[in-house]
Order: C-alpha cells, then sequence, then structure tokens
C-alpha cells in the first residue's frame, strides 16, 4: 500500500478530497432514496443517529461544566507566586505573532493592551505585527506610527514584519506566521543568541483579547512540564468581543462555538490547538513551521509536528477565558455573508483530512491506537459537519411525506416520536449550555435594552435556521468545493 499511495500520489490524493463531499452528500440523501428502497433502515439509521447526538450534547455539557469549574479556579489563583519557585521562570520569554490585514486600528490597540496588562513582566514578551503588503503602505505605516507611540516601551521588543506572497504560497496566516516566525528567529535567536530552549511562539489572531494570566500560567505550563517542547498549549477561545453588537440569527451559532471551544478543553482525547494556541519556537521550528501552501493552520501545524515526532505531541488546555470577535459587518446582511464565509473558511479545514489520512498510512513509528483514534475525531469532525443539521432537524419528516405508505406503518408512526423525545431530553443539556454562557458573556452595555437581554434566552428557538446558514450549507460549500477541484481562496473576516 505505502509504494502504491507514493507511486499514484496524485491519484491517491484527488481520490481522497472526493471522500468528504461523497460521503456527507450520501449520508444527506439516503433518507430521501432510502425511505423508498429500506425504510426500515432509513427509520433506524434516524434514531440511531438522534441517540448519537443526545449522547453528543450530553457530552458537551458534562465537559463545559469540567472547564468552567477549573477556569474559575484558575482566574482566581497566584500564577506569579508559583513561577517564581522555578530558578529559571525569568528566563521564559513569549514570542506573539498577530498576522493583520485591513484590521481597524481600535481593534489592534484592544489585543496591545490586553498584553500590556499581563502580570508576567512584559520585558519577557516579545510582540510581532505581521503585516501584509498588499495592504497599502500608507495605511500600514499609520496603524504601526499608532501602535508604537502607545506601546513601543511596554514589551520587550515590538517587531514589524511585512510578508509579501511569493511563487508556492497562498494568501492566509499561515504564509505570514511563516514569514514572521523565520524573521524572528534570524532575529532574536541566530543575532541576538536568546535561548530557543525558553522561548514559546503564540498564533494570536488580531482581534484577541487575553485575560491577564494568560502568559503566566502560559509560563507555569512550560516550566512544569518535562515535556514542554512536544506541547501546545489552547485556552478557551469564547465569541464575547462583540457579542452584544450581533444580530440574534448570528449570535446564536456564535455562543454555540463558545460552548464548543469551552468543552473540548478536558478531552485529551480530542483537544487539537485552534484560533489561538501557543508552542515551543523548538518544536515549530524542529517541524519546519507553518505550510505556507495551505489555508487552515492550526490543526496543520498539530498533525505536521505529531507525524514529525511520531505521535508523541499533546494539547494542554489553558483554562482561562480568551475573548475573540464575531463575525461582524456594518449592516444585517453583510454580517449575515461575513458569518457565513467564516464558517466556510472554517470548514475548509476539510482540506486538510487527504494530508492527515496519508500521512497516517505511511508515517512508521506512530502508535497505531493513538494515531487511530485522533483520525477518527478529524474525520467525525469534518465529515459530519454538513451532515449533522439534515440527519437531526429534518429527520423522517421530509422522508415520511416523500413516502406516506411507511408512515402508516407502525415503524412510520413510532420511530418519528422516538426521536422527537430522545432530542427533547436533549433540551436539559441546552439549559445548562444556556448558564455557562450567561457567566461568561460580557454585562450588557448601557445601549443595550433590559428586555433584550431577558429575552436572549429564547433566541434558541432560532437554532435550527442558524445551523442551516452557518453550518449545514457552508460545510456543504467547502465538501463540494474540494470534491470538484474547486478550491477555496482565503478571506479575511472583516472587522468593525
Amino acid at each position: 500500500m505505502r509504494d502504491f499511495i507514493i507511486k499514484h500520489d496524485r491519484l491517491v490524493r484527488r481520490f481522497l478530497e472526493i471522500l468528504p463531499g461523497f460521503t456527507s452528500w450520501n449520508l444527506i440523501l439516503f433518507p430521501y432514496w432510502g425511505i423508498f428502497v429500506m425504510p426500515s433502515a432509513v427509520a433506524y439509521f434516524v434514531l440511531l443517529f438522534n441517540i448519537y447526538w443526545f449522547y453528543q450534547s450530553f457530552q458537551i455539557a458534562l465537559a463545559a461544566i469540567i472547564s468552567h469549574l477549573r477556569i474559575q479556579a484558575s482566574m482566581q489563583y497566584d500564577w506569579m507566586k508559583d513561577i517564581k519557585a522555578f530558578p529559571d521562570w525569568q528566563k521564559v520569554h513569549h514570542i506573539i505573532i498577530i498576522p493583520t490585514y485591513k484590521e481597524p486600528i481600535h481593534i489592534l490597540e484592544r489585543t496591545f493592551a490586553s498584553l500590556a496588562a499581563q502580570t508576567l513582566p512584559r520585558k519577557q514578551i516579545t510582540l510581532v505585527l505581521a503585516m501584509e503588503k498588499k495592504e497599502p503602505e500608507e495605511d500600514r505605516a499609520k496603524k504601526v506610527q499608532e501602535l508604537q507611540s502607545k506601546f513601543k516601551n511596554v514589551f520587550a521588543n515590538f517587531f514589524v514584519t511585512v510578508h509579501e506572497l511569493i511563487p508556492g504560497e497562498v494568501v492566509g496566516k499561515a504564509s505570514n506566521e511563516r514569514f514572521a516566525a523565520v524573521w524572528v528567529k534570524k532575529e532574536l535567536i541566530d543575532k541576538e543568541k536568546m535561548d530557543i530552549n525558553y522561548i514559546t511562539v503564540t498564533s494570536c489572531d488580531a482581534d484577541h483579547k487575553y485575560h491577564p494570566q494568560h502568559f503566566a500560567v502560559l509560563t507555569f505550563r512550560f516550566l512544569d512540564n518535562p515535556k514542554r517542547y512536544n506541547y501546545f498549549w489552547q485556552p478557551a477561545v469564547m465569541f464575547y468581543n462583540n457579542i452584544w453588537e450581533l444580530p440574534a440569527i448570528t449570535r446564536v451559532p456564535n455562543t454555540f462555538s463558545t460552548i464548543w471551544n469551552l468543552s473540548q478543553l478536558p478531552r485529551k482525547d480530542r483537544l487539537i490547538n485552534q484560533q489561538n494556541y501557543s508552542l515551543s519556537f523548538k518544536l515549530l521550528d524542529e517541524v519546519g513551521y507553518w505550510d505556507p501552501d495551505k489555508i487552515p493552520e492550526d490543526w496543520g501545524i498539530f498533525f505536521k509536528a505529531y507525524y514529525k515526532k511520531r505521535g508523541d505531541v499533546e494539547v494542554e488546555p489553558i483554562y482561562l477565558p480568551l475573548h475573540a470577535d464575531a463575525a461582524q459587518s456594518t449592516s444585517f446582511w453583510k454580517t449575515l455573508k461575513n458569518q457565513y464565509e467564516q464558517y466556510k473558511r472554517w470548514s475548509w479545514g476539510v482540506s486538510d483530512d487527504p494530508w492527515i489520512i496519508k500521512n497516517y498510512l505511511l508515517t512508521p513509528g506512530v502508535p497505531f491506537w493513538d494515531k487511530t483514534m485522533r483520525l477518527i475525531y478529524v474525520l467525525w469532525s469534518h465529515f459530519l459537519w454538513p451532515v449533522n443539521w439534515f440527519i437531526i432537524t429534518i429527520g423522517l419528516t421530509l422522508p415520511s411525506l416523500l413516502n406516506p405508505a411507511f408512515r402508516r406503518t407502525a415503524l412510520g408512526y413510532t420511530i418519528p416520536r422516538l426521536s422527537s423525545f430522545v432530542l427533547s431530553l436533549a433540551l436539559i443539556f441546552l439549559v445548562i449550555m444556556i448558564i455557562i454562557d450567561n457567566i461568561y458573556r460580557p454585562k450588557r452595555p448601557k445601549e443595550v435594552p433590559l428586555w433584550k437581554a431577558l429575552l436572549t434566552p429564547l433566541e434558541f428557538v432560532l437554532m435550527p435556521i442558524a445551523g442551516f446558514f452557518f453550518s449545514a450549507l457552508p460545510g456543504l460549500d467547502a465538501h463540494t468545493r474540494l470534491m470538484l477541484g474547486k478550491y477555496l481562496e482565503y478571506k479575511v473576516t472583516e472587522k468593525v
């Protein structure tokens, strides 16, 4: 098999690119043709899928509660006191790479201000503003001037890099971050002779707002871990910076994304770094940095390190909230479009699957059970992304209308009611999620009327509509594009 894959690399890659879309489309369409050919199989398929969804809802709610309790404890703990027990704590240096393209200055200032408010001494922090050359030079210069006037002497270093796309690269966060990281290595490690063994790198979006203890916790986790050079660190990313400014239809999916991120932290078997994460510079250098020809960069760098280190790589949670902007624009309809494009870009993570599957088969020395469980989680996350909504929301309702004869059978009468009962029970877990969301959501701004805040829980009746337009449809869009070879072009999420 290894020889066949290597010899027919292009053919195998195209087969694996077709596989996600082929799978999702067939699972979605199965109830509609199957209701005529094998109606009993369709009925049990839908019932089992709903039971599976109940189990997943239970897992998400339970894991979110665990994360909540640990975050509350972590926010109140004096991490600096523990850090100072390490004799070499002052040697640790954090490099934070902030890729930016046309973000407004107030967004960048908010991110910088949250870093300036860290409890860890700021002389142990270097900021790298990673800009793109295609942004007008006048705009870039104005932002840099304003940021330097406020933050130039706050941190150990404030660097600015300007990335220009070269042949073999694609537009996106990965190519920009790679350029910035390589530049910083030459500047600090090669020239200044900083010890790479004590340096971490953080991938930070331009709209991220850190908890004041974030880098104190990261420093402790780094020093306390004997396998620090084989680890990533991941906080709880919450889309709360502008949550009160969003229309209800997009506030719902962003709330669910927040709870989902929260629920993944305790799951060692599932946790993979995403959106904002840190790793040792030594690990990043050893694995060859981010791939500049890929759009998805977070799972990409994890699996690149995972296979390079023969499976000896883990992600450790940082139990602190990190606030990010949800997709927003200058009008209601533009916000909906912006949200759709963001979810489509996220679902384009499926484009990593061919590479992950191929390395699963080709990379020797990776423990079989561990790599198999990792692969199953990747396939579950990506392949079922567009499928879940269709099976859970529509279920047997539409297929039964297409085949009224089946609806009049005992099975056709019983299964839909059993499925409805199972999904109704799952609403218990929705209540738990709403409570946790209410704890972490920022306080209501004065300009938001009280009645609107009181009605917020009722917004969840929009779940079926929001789920279709901001989960199922963009997921199916990404799968179909990959299946047809219509590769996605990176689009920066607009910030207002």
